[in-house]
């Protein structure tokens, strides 16, 4: 995927859903825990030196895997290169768990889960799709991915 570092940068500096200083470890053999900046914003990871306001870097959390290392450390690996995680420390077990639901809860992926849960949910109580409205309920990506699809509108009645 590519990115405008423009356009990062400025997405960088919106406000966070989630930041704090942690301990950061990168994927190379070698790297050494250093405290970073970490920020949260829609779906990516930006962090940072602690002193300054560029990014040294951005993950797009999709793909990826998040994992518990220990009580307060925890991992992401991304699918296409699972031997490679980056690393984060944090200063207590709470710590941990909010950020690793946080970044959970960040993907598109999740998003879209979600959407149709709550979609077939919202269907199966009133009989209407609720997306019908937005003409956007014939569109694949927010069909259930096992098969099975909401109803097809009726026709009869346009």
């Amino acid at each position: 995927m590519r990115f405008n570092e423009k356009e990062l940068v400025f997405l960088s500096r919106q406000p966070s859903e989630k930041a704090a200083e942690l301990g950061m470890r990168g994927p190379k053999k070698g790297d050494v825990v250093k405290k970073r900046l970490v920020k949260l914003v829609v779906n990516f990871l930006f962090y940072f030196r602690t002193d300054e306001e560029e990014p040294l870097g951005a993950l797009l959390l999709e793909q990826c895997r998040v994992g518990k290392e220990d009580t307060q450390t925890f991992s992401i690996a991304f699918l296409d290169e699972a031997e490679r995680k980056y690393l984060f420390e944090c200063d207590s077990e709470e710590q941990c768990e909010e950020w690793t639901d946080a970044i959970i809860k960040a993907s598109y992926e999740f998003m879209r889960k979600n959407l149709i849960f709550y979609r077939t949910e919202i269907h199966r109580l009133t009989g209407k799709d609720p997306l019908e409205q937005y003409g956007i309920s014939e569109e694949t990506r927010f069909q259930v991915s096992n098969g099975l699809q909401l109803p097809p509108r009726d026709t009869a009645s346009l």
